[in-house]
Formats: structure tokens, C-alpha cells, sequence
């Protein structure tokens, strides 16, 4: 079929804002301990919902009037799944607790402040979860069936996370900082020595120290099953890396040496990259080279790693669960043109679980058939589309205003129905955080535009993560530099190479990513035809006395810390000098927004107001720091496509 001409921009799309603000977010996925059944937490709009498969039978709600959703910093951390029974942060900051079977949920912890990270002991007898309560963090610990009160465990540190159960109950890992450190500045891996008395009720003998410090960040400590090893991710070397620690023999080892990421920065609680098989004989772990991430094997045995086949078609993997019984892995899976699905993978040989053969453990159940080992689960979205009719997200690089290289995703226009004449508008796109960093998973948003004839560079400026420490901490008190340049200088590439056209540039992004865009709209005036700004940054110093406990020190290490750096944060802050943001903008907050708070976007629209600067401002009452309700997403979109066709591609 020929396809039409029509102005890049312009270009009818099949997603829709109201397709894209039906699609769900899938945010975790676990085995029960003793089970087949897989649970995963979905999100439908302002709802979390934990869905349920038992083997081969349909999926079906777990979850219905309680909203599941862990509220310590920003969230993570929300379920876990044991001894046939789901554990899950709910309503009022409470932990409930709800059969798999069936029945009502049932509170285990009193309702005040917010819980997370819930790990069940071994006899299925405790729990141990993190907790924030009036800005004192810690690890409590509370029996399974509710009928105690929380008692605390490891009190005394800024922040806890992650905390990981020994399978005999012998020892209970965690890992902890202090401010100014944020979690992938510099954490510390603690264990505590535990002992049990008459009635099994745990107790504490000792808290050691064995990995970490104020400059090296630890990620997801978990125990081996059969109890010899620790593994962790540590970024020693430069690159977050799985290690083992011996506990026979007190040694650390590491397993991989790649330069890649292998964790990731602990933005929220409860994330995984890596799991331990059921007979401890094989480490699965996932790799982050460049945006694009691979499911790899680590075999204890023979001490070499291999990639695991059969899973090409996806570029991105987060939340891996390895069975307890048996060699399925179960992940969120997608690429740049699949939306996120649950999956469940088989490798290609899978030993016998031990109880059902256990006078033949070294037989080996061959898995031939792909489609055997392969399983999707629950998709996102209908995934209506071709793969075909998607933008391909590519990793490109490009040289930065000083000659240092800088990494991004391009995403060319891409409709099965039109093309333009010339070159296409260009929106430069800039991750939040800043620590952060764009991958190859399924972006509804770089699709929504690539699909209407824009081209697309999301910005993996210095700064991100993803590339290792040494390119993370380019941005340390340099916030408002390498964002602004890196961003600029990737827009100036792609026009050099002739995929834009130079005179339709558009930057957009949100919270730390749109203080970017408010800082480049002053920095380089005229270099963008206009601005998208989502709940910026303006002022750093309200910031720092607002913000929420998380990130109320996290400008110590982006800017520097006060009073010290006053005239830095004054330099960096567009409150001062937005009488400099001259082109088209358009701004979104969320009412409720407690990170970045509404005025902060106030203060800006103010200034664009009183100078009559071509501008829209959209408040959404109920929204916090991002948009959850489908109605808002439909909103934002259907506003910003219609605010870059007036001040871009017509202008």
C-alpha cells in the first residue's frame, strides 16, 4: 500500500491517549515457596492489584478493594508470596496478609506509618519488612499471623532495604546507608547472627558489617538455598558486579568481571536482578550492556557464566523470581516494540526437583520444544500493533560539547501509512532522577510521538546510570551542566546526521528531567522550538527543605551542601532566572505531588504569565509525582500533541 505525504507531526496514529492510558503497569512478579503459582502485581489505574495463576489454570484477582501499594520512599517493595499465603502492603501503611486459596486479607501490622519489603522467615513463623514512621527507618519484625505487636530489628541508620532470610533462619541480611549517601553512592551489607528461644521466637546475637562502605554501593543480598553463600551485586570495580560471600570461610568472590551493570540504582524497595536455582547449583542473573539487557547463568559447579538462549526477541528484563521448587524463571519482559509482559522461562535442561526424585538427583529433564520453555502470562496492553508498525529504540553515541563521549536511544518516525517531506521535528527526551537511565523496554511515549512523525533521542547524558560509576559521577555538583549539554549536543548530532531538522527541536522531561528542561530553555535560548516540562525542579533550595526524607540530601552530591554551595544553587535554580525562558512551554503538576511540590511549577508559570511567553499550565488534582489515573494520561497526551503541533511543526 502507498503511503501518504503528510507534514512529520501530523501523522494519524493508531495509539491513541486513551489507548495508551489503558495499558497496565506491571510492576513485580514472585513464586509461591511451596507451588506452581505465580503472583504478580498489576497496575490499573490509582489501583494495585495482586493477580494470581495456580499452574495452568486462568489468572484471577487476588486483591479487589484494597489497593496494594508499598509507600516507603518511593515505593518497591510491595508483596511476597510463602507458604501458600500472600503478604502484601496495603491501605493505612498496614502489612495484610491473604491465602492464595482464597478469603478475605487480614491486617498483620498496626496502621501507622508505611511498610515495605516483606520477607517471610523459613518456618513460614515471621516476618521482617522495612518501616518508616516520622522520619526514623528500620527493619521490624512482626509474627505471621498478626497476633503481636512489631518489634524492632535493625534501628539506627537513615535508610534499610532488601532485607533476605537465612533458609535454616541462622542469619538475616540487609543492607543500610545514611544521608548524605544515596543508595548507589555507598550502602553497607549487614548480618545479623540470629537465635531463637523456647517458644522459636527470633532474637539477635550479632550485626556485622561485611561489605560497603560510603563509596561503594550493595544491591539485593539473598542467601543460597542451601546456605553456604551470600550473593550481592557491589560496584567496587567500577561496574556493579555478582558477588558470593563464603560464610564457611568469610571470603568475598566475584562472578562476573563484564563491563556491564548487573543491579541497578535502588530507587525503590524490593528490586531484583538476580536469583539463586532451587539446588543452589546455578546463579541467574541479568545484564544491563548499553540499555539493553540479557538473562544469564552462572554455574557454581564448572564456575563459568553463559547466556541463556531462546529469548532474543526481548531487550529488556526487570524483576527475575527463580523458582523454589524447580528451574522456571519468571520475569517482566519486553523490548522497544513489546510492551512489558510476565513471562516464565525454562532453561534448556532442568534438574529434578528433589522430592520427586530423591534417589536420582543428577537426572536432567531435556526441555526441547521452545514453546515448552516459554510462557507469557499476562501482557500489558492488547498489543494491537506490529511489531513492524513500532519505532525500533537504537543505542547510539555521540561526542559531548567537551569531546567525551555520550549514550542515548534513537527512535526514528515510524507509521505504516505516511511519510514526511524534509526532516522530521525532533523531541529530545531527559530521564528523571537524575541517576537514572533510558533502556530498551517498551516506551508508550516514544512510540506515541515516533508513531505521529517525531523523532525521538532519549538522553542517557553523564550522569546515568547504566555505563558504569565513573560515567554516574560526572554529574556529582555538576547538575545543570552535563543534562543540559549532553541533551543539547545529541539533538545537534542527529540534525548533523540528518535525521532532524535543526529548526524543530523540542526537549521534554520530568521532575529532575524537567529541570532540565526549564535550565536549557534559559541556558540556550532559541536552540528549542519549545519545552514540555512534567513537575520540574525550580528551585533547588525549596527542594532540599521540601522534598520528601529520601532525597532531602541528594544535593549534597548533585550540586553541594549548604550553606556552602548557596551560590551554586542560586545559579542553578530557573526560579531565579526565568525571566530567561522566552520560547513556548507548556507545564504539568500533579496537586498532590510531594517530591517535587506544585510550587515549584507555580513560581515558573508565574513568571511565564507576567511576560505574556506563549505557555500552558495543567494541574491534576489527585496526581502525585507522575500520572496514575487513565483519565490524566489521556489528558496530558491529547495536550501535549495538540501544544507541539501549534508551537512546533505549524510554526
Amino acid at each position: 500500500m502507498r503511503k501518504q505525504i503528510r507534514p512529520y507531526g501530523t501523522w494519524t496514529s493508531p495509539l491513541s491517549p486513551k489507548v495508551l492510558a489503558g495499558s497496565l503497569r506491571l510492576n513485580d512478579v514472585q513464586w509461591d515457596s511451596e507451588s506452581d503459582t505465580l503472583v504478580w502485581l498489576e497496575g490499573r489505574g490509582a489501583q494495585g492489584v495482586l493477580v494470581v495463576q495456580q499452574g495452568n489454570d486462568a489468572p484471577r484477582d487476588l486483591t479487589s478493594d484494597l489497593s496494594v501499594r508499598a509507600r516507603v520512599g518511593y515505593g518497591g517493595g510491595d508483596f511476597t508470596v510463602s507458604h501458600g499465603y500472600v503478604y502484601f502492603a496495603g491501605p493505612n501503611g498496614r502489612l495484610y496478609k491473604q491465602a492464595i486459596s482464597g478469603g478475605s486479607a487480614k491486617p498483620i501490622t498496626p496502621a501507622f506509618g508505611a511498610a515495605a519489603s516483606p520477607r517471610v522467615s523459613p518456618d513460614g513463623r515471621w516476618l521482617t519488612y522495612a518501616h518508616t514512621y516520622e522520619r526514623t527507618d528500620g527493619l521490624a519484625l512482626v509474627d505471621t499471623s498478626g497476633e503481636m505487636w512489631p518489634a524492632k530489628m535493625a534501628f539506627g541508620t537513615d535508610f534499610v532495604m532488601q532485607p533476605a532470610w537465612h533458609p535454616r533462619g541462622k542469619y538475616l541480611a540487609y543492607v543500610a546507608w545514611n544521608h548524605p549517601q544515596m543508595p548507589w553512592d555507598g550502602t553497607e551489607l549487614r548480618i545479623f547472627s540470629m537465635d531463637y528461644d523456647s517458644n522459636g521466637t527470633p532474637g539477635i546475637i550479632s550485626n556485622q558489617t561485611i561489605a560497603g562502605d560510603t563509596k561503594t554501593a550493595i544491591f539485593q543480598p539473598e542467601f543460597s538455598p542451601d546456605g553456604r553463600y551470600l550473593a550481592y551485586i557491589g560496584d567496587a570495580t567500577g561496574w556493579g558486579q555478582v558477588n558470593i560471600y563464603d560464610l564457611e570461610t568469610k571470603t568475598h568472590t566475584a562472578l562476573t568481571s563484564a563491563e556491564a551493570e548487573h543491579g541497578a540504582p535502588a530507587w525503590g524497595q524490593g528490586m531484583r536482578t538476580f536469583g539463586w536455582s532451587f539446588d543452589s547449583h546455578c546463579l541467574y542473573f541479568l545484564r544491563n550492556e548499553r540499555g539493553v539487557s540479557s538473562l544469564w547463568r552462572y554455574d557454581m559447579q564448572k564456575r563459568e557464566e553463559s547466556r541463556l538462549p531462546g529469548l532474543e526477541d526481548y531487550t529488556f528484563f526487570s524483576q527475575i523470581a527463580v523458582s523454589p521448587r524447580h528451574n522456571a524463571i519468571a520475569l517482566i519482559a519486553g523490548s522497544s516494540r513489546i510492551p512489558s509482559r510476565i513471562i516464565s522461562y525454562v532453561p534448556d535442561t532442568m534438574p529434578i526437583p528433589q522430592q520427586l526424585a530423591p534417589d536420582i538427583p543428577s537426572i536432567q529433564v531435556i526441555v526441547d520444544e521452545p514453546d515448552d520453555r516459554l510462557k507469557i502470562h499476562r501482557r500489558s496492553s492488547a498489543e494491537s500493533l506490529l511489531p513492524t508498525q513500532l519505532a525500533e529504540a537504537k543505542p547510539i553515541t555521540w561526542t559531548g560539547h567537551d569531546g567525551e563521549t555520550v549514550h542515548g536511544l534513537y527512535y526514528a518516525p515510524t507509521n505504516d501509512s505516511f511519510e514526511g517531506e524534509g526532516l522530521p521535528p525532533l523531541i529530545v527526551s531527559v530521564h528523571g532522577g537524575p541517576t537514572g537511565q533510558v533502556t530498551t523496554s517498551y516506551s508508550g511515549a516514544a512510540q506515541f510521538f515516533a508513531s505521529r512523525g517525531f523523532a525521538v533521542l532519549e538522553v542517557n547524558y553523564r550522569g546515568s546510570t547504566g555505563y558504569g560509576k565513573a560515567y554516574m559521577n560526572k554529574l556529582l555538583a555538576s547538575w545543570g551542566i552535563y543534562d543540559v549539554e549532553d541533551s543539547a549536543s545529541g539533538a545537534a548530532h542527529l540534525a548533523k546526521e540528518g535525521l532532524a531538522d535543526p529548526t524543530k527541536f523540542v526537549i521534554l522531561g520530568g521532575s529532575a528531567g524537567g529541570f532540565t528542561v526549564l535550565q536549557s530553555l534559559i541556558d540556550k535560548q532559541k536552540f528549542y522550538k519549545a519545552g514540555v516540562c512534567l513537575y520540574g525542579v525550580s528551585n533547588q533550595f525549596l527542594l532540599a527543605m521540601e522534598t520528601h526524607k529520601f532525597e532531602e540530601r541528594y544535593l549534597d552530591s548533585m550540586l553541594g551542601p549548604l550553606p556552602q554551595a548557596s551560590d551554586l544553587y542560586r545559579e542553578r535554580s530557573p526560579y531565579f532566572h526565568a525571566n530567561k525562558i522566552i520560547d513556548p512551554i507548556i507545564v504539568f503538576q500533579g496537586e498532590d505531588d510531594e517530591v517535587v511540590p506544585r510550587n515549584q511549577s507555580d513560581s515558573i508559570v508565574a513568571s511565564l504569565r507576567a511576560r505574556n511567553v506563549p505557555h500552558e499550565y495543567h494541574v491534576y488534582a489527585g496526581e502525585g509525582h507522575g500520572w496514575r489515573k487513565p483519565e490524566t494520561i489521556e489528558d496530558y497526551y491529547t495536550n501535549v500533541v495538540k501544544f507541539l503541533q501549534q508551537y512546533v511543526v505549524f510554526s
